[in-house]
């Protein structure tokens, strides 16, 4: 695919557009004012391969909490300010390496100008986050209710906000929970601006709807190049956000990390607990950050003949199966045991 060519911004020694990977993010759920809770999320993310992790800022407590945070992780921090500029001045003076807010809406001219500034001295990039539940009033109004041209025209707002003040180290998401909203908002302004853009499909739902939602939403914009970093947002435990993050890349052969689980939809020839297999093998190598195809087939027609592609695989028999590797078959073992030799075989590689 041809990618949408946008300039680069820097979170700390991470590039963001510009031609660089598409990276993955998330947010804690945490209060972030427990050092300890913020720390111990973010580290577990970060081992499931969050890049960029991001943390509300709701008052100076916490605050006063970010360089402790940041002497305990290893990813870039971006704090997520509203309405207070002088937590935006205090995060920078913490060290985060970007800020997530809205120039209209922490201050006035002055204010802002302050924020720009002291990013402008710490190499913090600015990310313009317009959401579609909360455009202006006054756009609502001539708009006639939400719409994209009314996200997109608020985004430049928040643009020439920023470039008056001769800052250019932006990054823009236009969020929202309609697709063909969101879709129709990302293609306009990718047509105006060339800054890098995150994306994501906003309060998208628990993890089965939101992972729906999130897939068809962000996947859409990155097979027509648009997207520099991506969020997928759910309503859980945001470790599922990364790996559904990774899964949406993989699927598009954007990015490989972790392994690809090929398995049948069973029929009528399956004479194995199929089902029961293929969640044991997803759950026990779903950390595994090696870029491995397992396949998990019913019977002899769908596997190895059909998942000779994968890197190690079973094909189920009657109260057995195949272990095979790249087509080839390495030997029969029965059903109790399938797991455990297939495990064996992705620890062989």
């Amino acid at each position: 695919m041809n990618r949408r060519q946008t300039r680069p911004v820097y979170l700390g020694k991470l590039q963001i557009g510009g031609g660089a990977p598409v990276s993955i993010q998330s947010m804690t759920n945490t209060d972030t004012r427990d050092v300890a809770a913020t720390i111990s999320q973010i580290n577990e993310l970060a081992d499931a391969g969050c890049e960029i992790i991001r943390v509300a800022v709701p008052d100076q407590e916490a605050v006063e909490s970010l360089p402790a945070i940041l002497k305990g992780i290893s990813i870039p921090l971006i704090s997520d300010i509203h309405f207070d500029y002088r937590l935006a001045l205090g995060a920078l003076r913490a060290g985060v390496h970007g800020l997530r807010i809205n120039p209209g809406n922490i201050g006035g001219r002055e204010q802002v100008a302050a924020v720009v500034s002291a990013a402008q001295d710490c190499g913090a990039p600015i990310r313009i986050g317009v959401n579609a539940g909360s455009l202006e009033k006054e756009l609502l109004e001539r708009h006639g209710g939400v719409s994209a041209a009314a996200m997109v025209e608020s985004a430049m707002r928040h643009i020439d906000i920023l470039e008056k003040l001769h800052f250019y180290d932006v990054k823009v998401s236009l969020k929202a929970s309609n697709i063909p909203l969101m879709l129709e908002a990302y293609r306009l302004l990718a047509a105006r601006v060339d800054y890098p853009f995150h994306i994501g499909v906003t309060e998208a739902g628990t993890r089965r709807s939101g992972t729906v939602k999130s897939a068809v939403g962000i996947g859409i914009l990155l097979n027509e190049g648009i997207g520099d970093t991506i969020r997928v947002s759910l309503t859980g435990h945001p470790r599922h956000e990364i790996m559904v993050g990774y899964d949406i890349l993989k699927a598009l052969g954007i990015r490989q990390r972790g392994i690809e689980l090929i398995s049948c939809p069973t029929c009528g020839r399956t004479q194995i607990d199929l089902i029961k297999i293929a969640g044991q093998v997803e759950e026990k190598l779903q950390y595994l950050d090696k870029p491995i195809k397992v396949a998990v087939m019913g019977c002899v027609v769908n596997g190895p003949g059909e998942a000779r592609e994968a890197d190690v695989g079973i094909a189920g028999g009657k109260g057995a199966g195949l272990i095979f590797r790249k087509g080839r078959v390495i030997r029969k073992v029965p059903e109790d045991k399938l797991v455990e030799e297939l495990l064996k075989e992705v620890e062989s590689l």
